[in-house]
């Protein structure tokens, strides 16, 4: 069951790990209300999406760490046609990569919250939000983002 005022609806599958675990310390970290990104122990690159090696010096030595859930509108989309049958009637919605100053200037995708025919602007200031959903799979958190201010 999603939360009340939850912006997306029931019916989507809840997202998992990987069966070898490799994103679980970032779903976990949504659970507790914080973003986990990858960067490299060695070079310090930061990294989005999870791999087991740095992508800029190829050594395994990535690990976590937590960062601010702020960024800026890098760019953006407004779908109007669902991917998933739960979303019949829920469109159009906002879809935003994200930059993360604070890890390197990676980027991330997420929803971007609010009146879904709202003007977005490129470098726009954002903030994330945890959202946090029942599922019969086990309960789960997703990040989403509003503008700031």
């Amino acid at each position: 069951m999603s939360a009340p005022g939850a912006y997306l609806p029931d019916g989507l599958p809840a997202p998992r790990p990987e069966p070898d675990g490799l994103s679980a310390p970032y779903w976990a970290g949504l659970a507790r209300n914080e973003l986990w990104v990858q960067r490299c122990a060695h070079c310090g690159h930061w990294q989005w999406g999870p791999e087991y090696l740095c992508f800029r010096c190829h050594r395994f030595d990535v690990g976590w760490e937590r960062v601010e859930p702020t960024g800026r509108i890098f760019s953006w989309e407004r779908p109007w046609h669902p991917v998933n049958p739960a979303l019949n009637g829920h469109g159009p919605y906002l879809v935003v990569l994200v930059e993360l100053p604070g890890a390197g200037g990676i980027r991330i995708v997420g929803n971007l919250l609010g009146d879904p025919m709202q003007p977005v602007r490129i470098g726009a200031e954002v903030d994330g939000v945890f959202e946090h959903h029942r599922h019969q799979a086990g309960d789960y958190a997703l990040l989403q983002w509003k503008v700031r201010g």
